[in-house]
């Protein structure tokens, strides 16, 4: 019994030993005495001055000792006991003003560190200081509040305004709009409409709105977050590490300068002098808080590290391999394209697909349906609704029979249907098809798209010295070799399993610092098999989330890139504290030995010395130059603007290419109905878009991007598409002077219309990559 007491009260020394209020109290104690000493002194008091410095110096003495003990029980031999070697010599020695000065150093030393890690760590303790504690479940006669792990999926919760969503579910109310900041660093709220998944930790930013649970809380969004918060910290860095080999060669240094010091002079005095300017005690703590301060800042761009030596690997990676699906692409199907046959017209196809599949759970269906709405179609009510898996829908919509999925017979088709299988064949899309009343009408072709963010990710990846990028992917070679050209990557791996992935990753280690970006369960065993996993947390799965060191809460690949420039900046402070600080200690050091600088001197020169450091390491919370460029919040909401109107234009890119393919099928007067309703569509819609963006958009960018100079080749593709416009009504012109369009009009005009489909595209995906993936 009595050795379990013993262990209880080492343990509760300990605990007091690191308390806050001790420091602080040894502040107080200690600017008291110098302080008082001060006076003494300056009424002649020699013995009352001494008296109180000397208690100042033994003040600091004592808790001291105590913290070089816990030091050396958990095997560190740090650089405190030079302080309390100084503290002791001072004593003996007589020199108690140095003494005072000494213990007001590591007083205000150790203070500083405290609260400049309380600062650091602010953002990433707030998480678990937000996480729920209950939720609101809804029971057949009332809403009664219970404990977050009693939560089961397919429970009805209610998340009343202001509270945190408490586990992942999705909305059942009209919509929710929720605050995700502490998940993503966006301030921007965001709209959730019935259906859609609300995530974990973000708060109802507006009336209450019903969930249905779809995981229980362990396996929710946030505690996933939280549970890497909680073992978030700078202890385990290898730069700290780092810091610390600098101590095992230090401290020996000093003692031996001393020691020759005294011998050579034969005044202990001198030694004294020499410990004093080398005691560094908040000094290598400066690494801890660079890197602390960096994991804040990373926390802030919606980026959680796990620790910090995950940090400082990734500001040393070398080599990035990224899967495909979901992390280079949306990960999810989205239209491309919407065909009409001869007769026909998109948007009508598209509107009676989406009436019938607006009711079936398939992802092509939802993609269909969600383009739709997004171009305000309005969608019939569909009746007598069947679905086949794997073939498609079939349903009556507006008193026809309609059909929405897979045909197989290529053999029976007719020749603008067999245009689509190429153009698919191309596009690496998938089609499907829409009949109705039996007849052939349409197409809709799908696929899983770039990521707009993803070649602005990869091009400052490069510019932070990533030297390699290679894609591993299961998809096909074909699909994964256009997305690896267009990104420009150095290299492609297609077909490849979870053991597959590993075996790459293991290959790539052995050559550089790697790290491996995921998003789904597939990717878990290679995240882990990385030097540094990092999974798309925003939507990715739990398992990939578990096994990375780097979550990215906010579904933007390009916030990796932060994540580097920020790693990169962290360590190279955190290295530039700790040898700045230990250069000076060295400087001051020969300098005492020599004489030149006396005990009190150089307590004052070490303290400054130490204070310097400690607030160079906490430039790292700061954002550094090379990070994202950060816009004003007028030139934000205009991109969001000019975003959204680039989604509902895609109807007017598609009018032309349809005009240029009726020209090119028949040129007949559907033909030219077909060209002026694209030229109707340019002229009313997308013209006044353009030009909005060039005396709008653009001018507000400017400032952010470096000058006018940095839009000069988007205002060039502006005036080529008014060129190309007005080319076409010129020739529209003509054929209503002539009754119809003339022979020699035919190849011009399909000429015009083609190459304004293709600047069109080229235009608004440079405009997505270079600018909208600017915005949060």
């Amino acid at each position: 019994m009595n050795r379990f007491l013993l262990v209880a009260r080492v343990r509760s020394s300990t605990a007091a030993l690191a308390s806050p209020r001790l420091e602080h109290g040894l502040l107080v104690v200690t600017t008291a005495a110098l302080v008082g000493g001060g006076v003494a002194h300056f009424l002649d008091a020699t013995g009352l001055a001494d008296l109180f410095w000397g208690l100042g110096t033994v003040s600091a003495f004592v808790p001291a000792v105590g913290w070089v003990l816990v030091a050396l029980r958990r095997g560190h031999a740090g650089v405190d006991l030079i302080a309390v070697l100084a503290l002791g010599g001072t004593l003996a020695v007589g020199e108690y003003l140095a003494g005072t000065l000494i213990a007001l150093m590591l007083a205000t030393g150790r203070t500083l560190e405290e609260a400049a890690q309380r600062r650091a760590s602010h953002d990433l303790h707030s998480l678990l200081a937000h996480a729920p504690r209950s939720a609101r479940r809804r029971t057949d006669d009332d809403v009664v509040r219970v404990p977050l792990g009693e939560v089961a999926p397919g429970d009805a919760l209610v998340v009343g305004p202001g509270e945190v969503v408490p586990v992942d579910g999705r909305v059942e109310s009209a919509e929710a709009v929720l605050d995700e900041s502490v998940l993503t660093g966006e301030p921007l709220q965001a709209t959730r409409h019935r259906g859609e998944v609300a995530r974990s930790g973000a708060v109802n930013a507006d009336g209450a709105f019903d969930l249905r649970a779809t995981a229980t809380e362990q396996d929710s969004t946030y505690a996933g977050i939280v549970r890497l918060a909680r073992q978030a910290g700078a202890e385990s860095a290898p730069v700290v590490r780092l810091a610390d080999r600098y101590a095992a060669w230090f401290l020996p240094l000093a003692l031996a300068t001393a020691a020759l010091a005294w011998l050579v002079s034969g005044s202990a005095v001198r030694a004294v002098a020499v410990l004093v300017v080398a005691t560094p005690c908040p000094l290598l703590l400066a690494a801890p808080v660079a890197v602390v301060s960096g994991l804040s800042r990373a926390s802030r761009r919606g980026v959680v590290v796990r620790d910090g030596g995950a940090l400082e690997n990734l500001g040393r990676a070398r080599t990035l391999l990224l899967d495909k699906t979901g992390t280079l692409t949306v990960g999810r199907p989205c239209v491309l394209d919407v065909v009409a046959a001869p007769g026909h017209v998109p948007t009508e196809v598209l509107r009676t697909a989406a009436s019938l599949d607006q009711f079936s759970p398939h992802a092509l269906a939802q993609a269909i349906v969600d383009t739709a709405r997004d171009r305000r179609l309005e969608l019939s009510e569909p009746t007598e609704v069947t679905e086949e898996p794997g073939r498609g829908a079939r349903g009556v919509v507006d008193g026809h029979w309609v059909f929405i999925g897979r045909d197989d017979d290529a053999q029976a088709r007719p020749a603008w249907a067999k245009a689509v299988d190429n153009r698919a064949l191309l596009d690496g899309a998938t089609v499907t098809w829409l009949a109705v009343d039996e007849h052939l009408t349409g197409a809709v072709l799908l696929r899983d798209p770039l990521r707009h963010d993803a070649p602005h990710a990869v091009r400052r990846l490069r510019s932070t010295g990533i030297e390699r990028l290679v894609m591993l992917t299961g998809d096909r070679a074909a699909t994964a070799q256009e997305v690896a050209a267009v990104l420009g990557l150095d290299g492609v791996r297609a077909g490849l399993g979870p053991a597959d992935k590993v075996a790459a990753v293991r290959g790539e280690r052995r050559h550089a610092v790697t790290v491996m970006v995921g998003d789904g369960v597939n990717d878990a065993p290679a995240l882990a098999t990385a030097d540094i996993g990092v999974a798309m947390g925003a939507r990715g799965s739990t398992a990939s989330s578990e096994a990375a060191d780097i979550v990215l809460t906010t579904d933007r690949v390009d916030r990796l890139a932060d994540a580097v420039v920020i790693a990169q900046r962290s360590r190279r402070i955190a290295v530039q504290s700790a040898l700045g600080g230990m250069l000076l200690s060295l400087a001051a050091m020969a300098t005492a030995a020599l004489g030149l600088i006396q005990p009190a001197v150089g307590a004052l020169l070490q303290e400054g010395i130490d204070i310097a450091v400690i607030l160079n390491a906490l430039r790292a919370l700061r954002a550094g130059r090379s990070e994202q460029v950060v816009l004003a919040p007028a030139a934000e909401a205009l991109i969001h603007r000019f975003a959204a109107e680039h989604d509902e234009l895609q109807d007017v890119l598609q009018s032309v290419r349809a005009a240029a393919d009726r020209l090119s099928r028949a040129p007949d007067p559907t033909a030219l109905a077909s060209v002026e309703e694209a030229h109707r569509l340019l002229t009313e819609r997308l013209l006044p878009h353009e030009y909005a963006e060039e005396h709008e958009l653009y001018p507000a960018l400017a400032p952010s991007l470096g000058g006018p100079e940095s839009t000069a080749t988007m205002s060039r593709a502006h005036t080529e598409i008014g060129r190309l416009s007005r080319r076409i009504a010129t020739h529209l012109q003509l054929a209503r002077a002539n009754g119809g369009l003339a022979p020699e009009q035919l190849d011009d005009l399909r000429s015009c219309l083609y190459g304004l489909n293709t600047v069109l595209r080229l235009h608004f995906t440079q405009e997505e990559e270079s600018y909208f993936s600017l915005a949060p």
